[in-house]
């Protein structure tokens, strides 16, 4: 499937070009242990590779909806920069909803209004669960969410996030749970994402 002239493998290779697909041992957000990170904020801080990304989830939004989104809606903090690159490329507004107490919430005076057609901008799906929280939360205040879209899925569509979900790519990489991990993977120290990587335990791929 391709977006605005964008391929799968092409989404893929401008994480490469980035430095952004990382190998080793990670702990991903969901709790999972892999094989590979895909660091997205290396993508993020090249504004060119990220509204290459962007003008795609936007084509993407538009095939599937035409001109019905009102709003952008993305989970702090990985997708806010995707979120309102693509809103940018929409011509619409964008916000994002953050955790308070553990639960997402609409802060910093955002608000959706009453029956708001909007679409979520997700940067990578694993689980799906940051996105079934960021809909759940935006159901709740009364929008209508029309569906999500993300850069990567890493679930191969096996993800749930409680919408419809279309991927620029779809990049399937093994993910664990810690009590059953490959020889190989448990051999390698655990990083997790955000913290400082060690240049011994990754390397680009």
């Amino acid at each position: 499937m391709s977006a605005n002239g964008l391929s799968s493998d092409d989404v893929i290779e401008t994480f490469k070009e980035a430095g952004a697909l990382l190998t080793g041992h990670f702990i991903l957000s969901s709790g999972l242990h892999s094989p590979v990170f895909l660091q997205k904020m290396r993508v993020f801080m090249h504004p060119a590779l990220t509204e290459r990304l962007c003008k795609g989830l936007a084509a993407l939004i538009r095939e599937d909806f035409g001109d019905r989104p009102q709003m952008i809606v993305s989970p702090a903090m990985g997708a806010i920069i995707p979120g309102y690159e693509t809103a940018r490329q929409l011509g619409i507004p964008a916000v994002f909803v953050e955790r308070e107490n553990g639960v997402f919430a609409l802060r910093r005076g955002f608000h959706v209004p009453e029956g708001a057609p909007v679409i979520v901008v997700e940067d990578i799906v694993t689980t799906g669960l940051s996105s079934r929280e960021c809909i759940e939360c935006i159901k709740d205040a009364g929008a209508e969410v029309l569906g999500c879209v993300c850069l990567i899925d890493r679930s191969s569509g096996s993800a749930d996030v409680g919408a419809p979900l279309r991927a620029l790519a779809e990049y399937d990489v093994p993910a664990y749970p810690a009590d059953a991990l490959p020889p190989e993977l448990a051999a390698l120290p655990p990083v997790k994402p955000g913290s400082r990587m060690q240049p011994s335990s990754t390397n680009l791929r």
